[in-house]
């Protein structure tokens, strides 16, 4: 039972009638019986909320920053009219604008009330439960009472990098050979047979197709296709800082879903592996139309976990599921201690077998720190950035002398700096 602002109005006043007319106890007890038997009554005369059918339709999916609908279908199978609020309650992350809506049903109606909502983080975001307060006809008292009724909107990555896409895709036309600008000499995949022209290089002249032609022919070359390339995420401790205002992994994600959408474009296999400790998720054998929505997919519940990176059981997961060559592209950061005593003991297996580019994400407010220079605070500031801004680049020095590449940038710049890195890659043959 729950009772309403109505019922404390009528108590103030009862209580006013007793104090000024007849101050006593017989009075006080004749006030209180009576406001007992008007909620009592009002209860009992009041909609059952038990009987009431919920069921739910609408989106299962949503973009972070888009906005989904949910509707609850709400039916009154009793012979009583059921009159007052209905609370559908979601998580806050949800990002749910309006939970409480009004209701009036009479006997075998249904209603539908739609909840819009926003949600502010990535993952599955469950509806908790439906909550019905059914009001008397005093409107003095009510009867309440909560169903579950399950619903799920998993809430994907934005995919904000896919806008560099365009000029990644323009730059992968001209080094196919399909653009006005043809490029001539790269890649390391036979193409086809033409005439010699001048500019041509003369180490690409065949000169057994050249005997038998009455001109001189050369060869063309395409950059390489159909290779795999491999994007693992590290989900461990460090990709749960936050870089601006979303945490490192999110970034990390964004820029692996620009480089997967131009890979499979380029007609090169995507896969993926989450990993931190163990396989959080993984991607396998997707094809060029249900890699995009497969990834999202796979992404979209991972989060960080507060663990220190397995890079030894990581490069055990990839050499088992990957035997073959492949490019390997590991989003992970450049912290000294995780890279130092994790992943160096072990890169020597991963690029013996394996093209390996390590993508990290930047922190932009490190290189604002190294500005610094208005007071004592902001030079010690400034100090500690440029020792860790040292650092990275030692790291990523010390990679390179290891055999692997390394693009380290901010998060808006990591999808197209390391869309770059995949494209100079193929098109030297290096893939």
């Amino acid at each position: 039972m729950a009772l309403t602002g109505r019922a404390g109005l009528v108590a103030l006043a009862g209580a006013l009638v007793v104090g000024l007319l007849v101050p006593s106890a017989l009075g006080l007890l004749a006030d209180t019986g009576l406001l007992l038997v008007l909620l009592a009554t009002d209860v009992a005369l009041a909609g059952p909320v038990r009987p009431l059918v919920m069921s739910r339709t609408g989106d299962t999916a949503v973009r972070l920053g888009e906005v989904a609908e949910v509707a609850l279908t709400v039916a009154n199978p009793s012979g009583r009219r059921v009159r007052g609020l209905l609370r559908d309650a979601w998580p806050p992350s949800a990002g749910a604008a309006v939970t409480r809506h009004p209701v009036d049903l009479r006997p075998g109606e249904r209603a539908r009330v739609t909840t819009v909502l926003e949600p502010t983080r990535r993952g599955d975001r469950p509806a908790h439960r439906v909550t019905v307060r059914s009001v008397g006809p005093l409107g003095l008292a009510a009867r309440q009472g909560w169903q579950g009724v399950p619903w799920r909107v998993r809430v994907l990555p934005p995919f904000h990098s896919r806008r560099h896409l365009p000029a990644a895709l323009s730059r992968l036309r001209e080094l196919d050979g399909r653009a006005a600008a043809l490029v001539r000499g790269q890649g390391t995949e036979f193409d086809s047979l033409r005439e010699y022209v001048v500019g041509d290089d003369v180490r690409s002249i065949d000169w057994r197709a050249s005997a038998r032609a009455a001109d001189v022919v050369v060869r063309t070359w395409r950059p390489e296709r159909d290779r795999r390339i491999v994007l693992v995420l590290d989900t461990g401790r460090t990709s749960a800082g936050r870089v601006g205002d979303a945490p490192r992994l999110d970034a990390a994600m964004d820029a692996a879903l620009l480089l997967a959408a131009l890979a499979s474009r380029a007609g090169d296999r995507v896969d993926l592996l989450a990993y931190d400790r163990r396989v959080r998720a993984r991607v396998e054998g997707a094809g060029p139309t249900t890699l995009l929505p497969r990834l999202v997919e796979a992404m979209a519940p991972i989060e960080p976990t507060l663990v220190e990176p397995d890079y030894a059981g990581m490069v055990a997961e990839v050499m088992t599921r990957w035997p073959r060559r492949s490019l390997v592209v590991l989003l992970t950061a450049l912290d000294p201690a995780p890279v130092e005593e994790g992943l160096l003991p072990v890169l020597a297996r991963v690029v013996q077998r394996h093209r390996l580019l390590v993508a990290s994400v930047g922190d932009p407010r490190v290189e604002a720190m190294r500005r610094g220079r208005g007071d004592a605070e902001s030079v010690y500031g400034a100090a500690a950035a440029e020792r860790a801004q040292l650092d990275r680049e030692r790291l990523a020095e010390l990679l390179r002398r290891r055999g692997a590449e390394v693009v380290d940038a901010p998060p808006e710049a990591l999808p197209p700096a390391l869309a770059d890195r995949y494209l100079s890659l193929k098109a030297a043959g290096r893939l």
